[in-house]
């Protein structure tokens, strides 16, 4: 176990990195503009900020090879998808972004969220302890549902969400994009800044303790585990 402390010097050349992921299909629209302030708030704060627009890759849906349940190996589609998934894996936090369509999560993210986690994801958790966020924008309606399957899927993957009061949805019934939400711009400082603060405090814990701050020996819950409280499958006695 390393005793030694971290200088602030020291955290701040090592600067934490927040990937911002954008599954909107729309350049310059609402779910850009929201993600490009919210890197410039990250940046301002003297992290790295680095961004991917889902739509500027190649990204194929989910095939019908239907063994994605039972393989062991890595999705074998060939696309865009691995240098994605490792930038996630290199990453302190990741945001997502993804506007409301049809009442629903918008399809470029709804493909790359199921590509990811069945063909990458699962096999480890690599994006365990890593924090996350989210940005959702739309007109009216749904984004609260958005919200709450973008949340769903960080949890599945062992990520760390930050409280920020409100959740940063981000509404706009104008036909020009902007970010004309007071409430909803709010919300989004809160949680970049607090992404900021919980990314330097995962690096600070992991400097003078050589650990990371949450186990990660429990990964895949597909794994069976023997629980230290149970006894062939029921309950010790007290």
């Amino acid at each position: 176990m390393r005793t030694a402390e971290a200088t602030p010097q020291s955290i701040r050349e090592d600067r934490p990195v927040i990937l911002g992921i954008s599954g909107s299909e729309r350049a310059g629209g609402n779910t850009d503009l929201a993600l490009q302030y919210a890197g410039k708030l990250v940046r301002e704060r003297g992290a790295e900020f680095q961004a991917v627009y889902l739509r500027e890759h190649r990204i194929s849906p989910c095939s019908p090879c239907g063994d994605c349940n039972s393989r062991t190996s890595a999705c074998g589609l060939g696309d865009d998808m691995p240098a994605v998934v490792d930038r996630m894996r290199r990453a302190d936090g990741i945001i997502y972004a993804v506007p409301v369509h049809g009442f629903g999560l918008a399809h470029l993210m709804q493909i790359f969220i199921e590509r990811a986690g069945v063909g990458y994801l699962r096999f480890d958790r690599p994006l365990a302890n890593k924090v996350g966020g989210i940005i959702v924008t739309a007109r009216r309606y749904s984004d609260a549902s958005v919200h709450n399957q973008l949340v769903d899927n960080l949890l599945l993957n062992r990520m760390i969400l930050v409280g920020s009061g409100f959740p940063a949805l981000l509404r706009n019934t104008s036909k020009k994009p902007g970010l004309n939400d007071p409430e909803g711009v709010d919300a989004l400082e809160r949680m970049a800044h607090r992404m900021v603060d919980m990314t330097l405090l995962l690096r600070r814990h992991r400097s003078v303790t050589g650990e990371p701050v949450l186990p990660v020996d429990d990964r895949n819950e597909r794994v069976v585990r023997r629980h230290p409280h149970l006894v062939d499958g029921t309950r010790r006695p007290a």
